[in-house]
């Protein structure tokens, strides 16, 4: 919009920097090719890159561009790391586009306090507005980090301030005897292999589709049977079928609960398990897994859980014919 209204313009060359925006996002008003897309999701980067666009999982700290879109995410601290980064290599303008719901009205307001930023544009609930590369925001930088917990995460990295409680329930229901390949769909920062890897295991796949989320798994889990995979993990495919999947899987696309992302881990659980395999997986209460959980296992068991969770174990899972 600030284009087709000639409020801003792009410099004639240099590269232009597109900072995690959504898999469903237009930017063919910007020329291809010279647009690099910035996203730590594999689902994202995947997306773009088949659309014929250059994509990176982080910005790469040796490269300069001479203009930077900065898609806001809901991660307050996540956000004003992005900003840190586009400041310190954007030659150019600095566009910034996000809903109220994600920030916008501070992050303006917080931008202004330190820079000079245009008046916004507003349409239906999101804003865009812009300033100039170059100015000091080092102090807003952050990336994987120490927890006081004595684990590493990162902001916008899943349950980034303290362990899942789902997750942490999920580990106290596992058996004391595990053994062979086990595949951690949806592993974040990599608590539950980090549990997993103290029973007598042969390899740990920890499958991530945030690349911050798998760096962080990378410091908290260092046993050399752990394998690191960034990738969607509704297509992943292991090396070969595995004795057993433990999972967490997320349920929401932006702000709102979406339970055929779960469906699409539960039948990814089923395609990789061995003929005898078992899955391990938590999910909130209120979320309709039972008839995809029935679809794709021979036997399914409810392991209680609580008010808030509920702990399921599904074995045999069902092989399609033909």
């Amino acid at each position: 919009m600030p284009l087709a209204l000639q409020a801003v313009a792009l410099e004639e060359d240099g590269l232009v920097a597109v900072l995690h925006p959504a898999l469903e996002a237009d930017f063919s008003v910007l020329p291809k090719d010279r647009v690099l897309v910035v996203s730590p999701m594999a689902t994202v980067c995947s997306g773009f890159e088949a659309r014929g666009y250059k994509v990176a999982a982080e910005v790469p700290k040796d490269i300069r561009f001479s203009a930077s879109v900065l898609c806001l995410t809901r991660a307050r601290a996540e956000a004003h790391a992005l900003v840190a980064a586009a400041m310190a290599q954007t030659d150019g303008l600095i566009i910034v586009d996000g809903q109220k719901t994600d920030g916008a009205d501070s992050m303006l307001k917080a931008l202004r306090a330190r820079t000079d930023v245009s008046a916004p544009i507003s349409k239906a609930h999101g804003k865009i507005y812009w300033t100039q590369g170059g100015a000091d925001f080092a102090d807003w930088a952050a990336g994987p980090q120490m927890h006081p917990g004595g684990f590493w995460t990162a902001p916008g990295v899943f349950s980034a301030d303290g362990v899942d409680p789902a997750s942490e329930m999920l580990a106290q229901a596992l058996p004391d005897a595990m053994v062979g390949t086990v595949a951690d769909l949806g592993a974040g920062w990599g608590y539950l292999s980090a549990y997993i890897l103290t029973r007598d295991v042969k390899a740990v796949h920890l499958v991530e589709a945030h690349d911050m989320a798998l760096q962080c798994a990378r410091h908290n889990v260092t046993d050399a049977r752990a394998q690191f995979h960034w990738a969607d993990a509704v297509g992943w495919k292991p090396p070969e079928l595995v004795d057993a999947v433990v999972m967490n899987p997320p349920f929401h696309m932006g702000r709102s609960a979406d339970p055929s992302l779960g469906r699409a881990f539960i039948a990814a659980a089923a395609r990789i398990l061995k003929p005898h395999g078992a899955l391990w997986m938590v999910a909130n209460r209120h979320l309709p897994y039972e008839e995809a959980l029935t679809n794709a296992f021979v036997k399914v068991v409810d392991l209680d859980g609580d008010a808030r969770f509920k702990l399921v174990r599904a074995e045999r899972p069902k092989r399609k014919r033909g």
